[in-house]
């Protein structure tokens, strides 16, 4: 208890009094980013390559039988095209993954010196002094599944993929690109004459590709509107450059 003034503090010094555990702190961090690039790779190629299709039959005066038959055709082969693409995409990056956690697991049985000494390069790269990063080093030599885990991620910036990612890439893939491919077909589903069909699909479809790339924006940690309008513009230019070159030939 402190006196002051003739008045006692100890309820102001209570006052200022911080608990140091308030409970479990928690952080909330995105953690589905290898989907999310899943999706915007099936969605972007699927909104804008359909629609260029179905623009470029239009003006080639097909009638709208035959530009959704031959559209429909194009989404589902883009559709496992795409998909078997991410699969392999996912699979290589697995394999190498895999390759490179061999490597790291012979050469700190075969050259441990040499590997020891990249650790202290990486935490001294941090603004660690040797006197600090010595212990660290010290305890991986020890546990080698820790220190072949740090290799993999700070030296060559590789995560441990999951089992299943291949085939869930692949299938995100493809289903996006099949849900975002038909946006730019429903008016020709409903409308017969081709002229009203196109001029529908174009307002249906840009103002998917504005949604589409707002949401891409707010995602990816870009400008939202300026992604919306930049996403809207290219597939306007794939349209429109379709068309043209229909009507050209």
């Amino acid at each position: 208890m402190v006196m002051e003034n003739g008045r006692n503090t100890s309820a102001d010094l209570k006052s200022e009094e911080v608990p140091l555990h308030h409970g479990h702190h928690k952080e909330m961090h995105f953690t589905a980013g290898e989907v999310v690039r899943d999706v915007i790779i099936g969605m972007s190629d699927g909104l804008t390559v359909p629609f260029a299709l179905a623009a470029g039959l239009s003006g080639a005066n097909a009638s709208s039988s035959i530009i959704l038959t031959a559209a429909l055709a194009e989404v589902a082969a883009g559709a496992i095209s795409m998909g078997l693409g991410g699969y392999l995409a996912a699979k290589s990056d697995a394999d190498h993954y895999m390759r490179e956690l061999k490597r790291e697991q012979e050469e700190i049985i075969t050259v441990p010196d040499e590997e020891a000494a990249e650790v202290a390069e990486i935490l001294a790269e941090y603004g660690l002094e040797p006197h600090e990063y010595g212990p660290v080093v010290n305890a991986l030599r020890k546990k080698p599944e820790a220190w072949v885990d740090f290799m993999m991620k700070f030296e060559l910036g590789l995560e441990k993929p999951q089992p299943a990612r291949a085939v869930e890439s692949a299938l995100t893939i493809a289903l996006t690109y099949v849900t975002s491919g038909l946006v730019p077909l429903l008016p020709y589903m409903f409308i017969s004459t081709v002229k009203k069909a196109v001029l529908t699909s174009v307002v249906v479809t840009l103002l998917a590709l504005l949604l589409f790339g707002y949401s891409k924006g707010r995602l990816t940690g870009n400008n939202p509107i300026k992604t919306a309008f930049h996403t809207a513009l290219v597939g306007a230019i794939a349209s429109a450059a379709a068309f043209g070159m229909a009507k050209l030939i």
